[in-house]
């Protein structure tokens, strides 16, 4: 770890496109999240943002749900992309350059909704759609110091896109995602954030396997605050009441993901921005430099969504900042993709790529064969993606070498039939989130 005194400023994006709420859906969620019954109406709305009702000393928390900035969503792409041609742009970037004189960063975290039958909030289906929309906008207002990853939402018991899941076991697509993502867009994550804010222990058992760098710590000083609110009281969503809040970054133990252990990848805290729970304060900001200013290097992570618009929200970090900087001079603050910040301050050792060597052949039967040739990977195997001539995409475990670094999968009636095989891909990161991705036509030699 490096002694130099620097806050590490991550702002990473859950990118789910447009977004869509009725005045009904409105107070329906006031319904289910403090079980008030109210006449739906803009005035009573009003009232509600003024806190001109009496609810039984709630009045404050609901004002803060419906506050109007809140209640402003991106519900079109032309929405989107006008604040992004704003928000991209130099002079906006640089209102507050860094250290080194650069200008602010955005890791965008794009999701896939896929599967869900139920869609009120009108948000965009199908792989890819969003993915492509940012790489698109990123060249469009030329932003390549930004980085696009990966965010996943599990699927809901009746396939509603506006419901929060917690089970990756349940979500048939979570594979295909990512198996169709190495094939048609030679992409796999190295930094992840998680939907809804919240792991359980199958989703902390897949992240093990893949990737290193996990973005959703929301830990608060005081976990109480969790339970005034529906959604999250008894650790439903975003439970991470025992995890650090100290802005430190860490392994997660096996069975808990919230308490420090010694499993692979490395979590890091993220506080909302200007949202009813879980906010970056200006005491928060403050203890990120007062940390730094002890000689440790700080990743210091705020998170948006996309469908809000962001540029109040950059600007508010960005006072928050230059308060702390005047009660800590002696601290640099850098603005930095996520994984950027996570090996600035972590990974202590020499960073170098990763490459595998991938090669079809035949003996008793077709087998692929995956071995190390530079560096190590992150987890115990690649991940293997298949894609059949009917158009099927799958994910399925290689079968594991005696030294270590290399890995096999036989193409048989157990697994695939060679006759029906189209495509293969193979993926991993390591521990830098350095990625490797290759895709090969089944062809056999």
């Amino acid at each position: 770890m490096s002694n130099e005194k620097t806050v590490y400023v991550v702002h990473c994006i859950d990118t789910e496109g447009p977004l869509y709420e009725s005045l009904d859906a409105t107070f329906q969620r006031l319904r289910e999240l403090f079980d008030v019954d109210l006449e739906t109406s803009h005035a009573t709305l009003k009232k509600l943002q003024n806190q001109e009702m009496d609810l039984g000393g709630k009045e404050e928390l609901i004002a803060r749900v419906v506050d109007p900035k809140l209640l402003s969503y991106n519900d079109s792409w032309e929405k989107i992309e006008t604040m992004l041609a704003e928000i991209m742009s130099e002079p906006f970037r640089k209102k507050l350059p860094d250290a080194d004189g650069n200008g602010w960063v955005y890791s965008w975290h794009c999701l896939d909704h896929i599967d869900f039958q139920i869609n009120p909030r009108r948000r965009e289906m199908g792989y890819h759609n969003i993915h492509d929309r940012y790489v698109e906008f990123l060249d469009k207002y030329d932003s390549p110091m930004d980085a696009i990853e990966w965010h996943f939402h599990p699927m809901s018991t009746y396939k509603e896109a506006h419901r929060c899941a917690t089970s990756y076991l349940n979500s048939p697509h979570l594979y295909e995602v990512l198996a169709r993502r190495i094939i048609e867009r030679k992409f796999f994550p190295a930094v992840y954030r998680a939907g809804f804010q919240t792991e359980r222990p199958d989703s902390h058992w897949f992240l093990e396997q893949w990737i290193p760098f996990d973005a959703t710590n929301m830990a608060i000083e005081n976990p109480e605050e969790f339970d005034q609110h529906g959604d999250f009281k008894n650790g439903r969503s975003g439970d991470w009441r025992r995890a650090p809040n100290d802005w430190s970054i860490y392994h997660p133990h096996h069975d808990d993901y919230q308490k420090p252990g010694e499993c692979r990848r490395y979590i890091a805290r993220f506080l909302n921005i200007s949202t009813r729970i879980a906010s970056i304060t200006q005491r928060e900001v403050d203890r990120a430099f007062e940390k730094a200013s002890g000689g440790e290097p700080v990743l210091m992570g705020v998170a948006s969504h996309d469908w809000r618009h962001m540029g109040p929200e950059v600007d508010k970090v960005r006072e928050l900042l230059s308060q702390a900087a005047k009660k800590y001079p002696d601290v640099k603050f850098k603005y930095a993709r996520a994984k950027d910040a996570f090996n600035a301050v972590v990974n202590d050792h020499k960073e170098e790529p990763l490459e595998l060597k991938v090669e079809l052949y035949e003996d008793d039967m077709p087998r692929l064969r995956v071995e190390v040739v530079q560096g190590e990977l992150f987890g115990p195997q690649p991940f293997l993606a298949l894609r059949t001539k009917g158009g099927r995409f799958i994910h399925d475990n290689f079968d594991f070498g005696l030294d270590g670094k290399s890995w096999y999968y036989a193409f048989d009636h157990d697994t695939v039939p060679p006759e029906d095989m189209d495509c293969i891909g193979v993926a991993s990161n390591n521990i830098h989130g350095n990625t490797f991705v290759t895709t090969l036509p089944f062809k056999l030699p």
